[in-house]
């Protein structure tokens, strides 16, 4: 079903139908890894439904849930992912970076983001061995929360600028949990990109890297669409550096936390940034897993991320 027919909100508001259209599931290219090579140069991005095993994106699910059960923002049973609107999680974990960082590294979640399945996807991918990063980028997203437009360049570039983004929906994601979105066309925005050219996060404080929180008002200047879809457990989006993304809002009905994953996949070949590689890693700013709005309780005011 094309997503512009459901109720998609962004920025607190319903998408127009006609700014809306569904990602194209293009996993049979996996059959001929260069004609995928070729599409993903091309447009940027790439939707490929069902290569991960179901079952084990479920486990991770219902683990990451779990612990968020026991520190109260997730309510009984764990597995159906609803917020109670109330956290105990500082006065039970103190240390908040440590206590997500024991949440990123279960088992479960290091098996889907990290295993074997979805490192033989990014073989395939990049035509040669690859390597996912240790540093996750875990969300459970809310109700009512977003994340902005942006580019991934200014984050991930710094040892390789051959990295791809694989975006993960940790369960179902449909599109009134808030999934991820692509901006139509974004890889020829030469003005934004231009702009990024050089451009270091963690070394420039001058520069933002959110290009808009306002995705109906941005593409509607420029003329162009969302690109997302309802995601199935098992479903992967890989983008690259140059691919400007966000999400749709969350407003789940029943007040369903929205759990996603974002893992930085490159060639085994090129440098490793040491930011992001290793057991303990500091991730971009420095400040490790503390860094990421993941790690705030879920009750806390809501602000775009």
């Amino acid at each position: 079903m094309n997503p512009g027919t459901r109720d998609c909100r962004a920025f607190g508001r319903r998408v127009p139908p006609e700014m809306v259209s569904e990602l194209a599931d293009v996993s049979a290219l996996l059959a001929a890894p260069e004609q995928l090579r070729r599409r993903l140069a091309a447009e940027g991005h790439a939707l490929l439904r069902g290569v991960l095993d179901e079952g084990e994106v479920m486990a991770a699910r219902g683990a990451v849930f779990d612990r968020l059960h026991e520190v109260g923002e997730i309510g009984a049973p764990a597995r159906d992912g609803i917020a109670t609107g109330a956290s105990r999680r500082r006065g039970l974990a103190g240390d908040l970076g440590r206590f997500w960082k024991s949440v990123v590294d279960m088992p479960a979640l290091r098996q889907v983001t990290n295993g074997p399945r979805l490192g033989r996807v990014m073989e395939a991918v990049w035509g040669e061995p690859a390597c996912g990063m240790d540093y996750l980028f875990l969300r459970a997203g809310a109700p009512g929360s977003a994340t902005g437009l942006h580019y991934d360049f200014p984050f991930f570039t710094r040892s390789t600028r051959r990295m791809y983004t694989v975006w993960v929906p940790i369960g179902p994601v449909p599109v009134t949990e808030g999934p991820l979105v692509v901006i139509e066309g974004s890889r020829d925005f030469d003005d934004l990109l231009d702009h990024l050219r050089g451009f270091d996060i963690a070394l420039d404080d001058t520069r933002k890297a959110e290009v808009s929180h306002d995705p109906v008002a941005f593409a509607g200047e420029r003329g162009c669409r969302l690109l997302t879809a309802d995601f199935e457990p098992g479903d992967i989006l890989v983008f690259d550096m140059f691919t400007l993304h966000g999400s749709l809002d969350n407003h789940s009905p029943a007040g369903r936390v929205r759990l996603s994953c974002d893992v930085r996949y490159q060639p085994a070949a090129d440098p490793l940034d040491p930011r992001y590689f290793g057991p303990d890693p500091g991730g971009t700013f420095g400040g490790g897993y503390g860094d990421l709005n993941g790690a705030k309780p879920l009750d806390e005011p809501w602000h775009r991320r």
